[in-house]
C-alpha cells in the first residue's frame, strides 16, 4: 500500500510542472465590443419588444467564455453565446427591451461577465418610449 501511494505521489509530482506549462501556453482571452451603447430611438409603448445586437471580438490569445449577462431590470433580456469564442472570432449579445407600461426615457444597463480581460463590461441601451393611446 505504501509503495502504491509513493508511486501516485511521484507521478503527480512529475506531472505538475507539465500541467503548469500547458496552462501558461493556453493564453488569455480579451473582449472588445464595436459599440458599448446603442440608441433604440423612439419606441412605441404598445409596439412590442425591440431588440439590438452588440457585436464583440475575442482579441486575446485564449478562448473567451461569456459566463453571464444580466440586465438592471426585468424589462430587459440579454441573450449571449454559451460556447467558447476562439481568438480572433466574433460573437453577438442580443438585448431585448419590453416598453409596455414604461413611457419615458430608456436607460438600461447589461453587465457582461467573462473569463477574459476585462472581467466585466457594461453595455447600455437608450431611447424614448412613446406613450400608447
Amino acid at each position: 500500500m505504501k509503495n502504491l501511494l509513493r508511486l501516485v505521489f511521484i507521478a503527480l509530482a512529475l506531472a505538475l510542472p507539465v500541467l503548469i506549462v500547458d496552462a501558461k501556453k493556453e493564453g488569455k482571452a480579451a473582449i472588445k465590443f464595436n459599440e458599448y451603447r446603442m440608441e433604440l430611438g423612439n419606441v412605441k409603448e404598445k409596439g412590442g419588444p425591440v431588440s439590438c445586437e452588440f457585436t464583440f471580438t475575442n482579441t486575446g490569445s485564449g478562448n473567451l467564455l461569456i459566463m453571464d449577462a444580466k440586465a438592471t431590470c426585468g424589462c430587459t433580456r440579454p441573450e449571449y453565446p454559451k460556447n467558447p469564442i476562439a481568438p480572433g472570432k466574433s460573437g453577438k449579445i442580443k438585448v431585448t427591451y419590453n416598453p409596455l407600461g414604461r413611457p419615458g426615457p430608456i436607460d438600461r444597463t447589461v453587465t457582461v461577465t467573462t473569463n477574459g480581460k476585462p472581467k466585466k463590461v457594461r453595455l447600455h441601451i437608450g431611447g424614448t418610449v412613446l406613450p400608447g393611446k
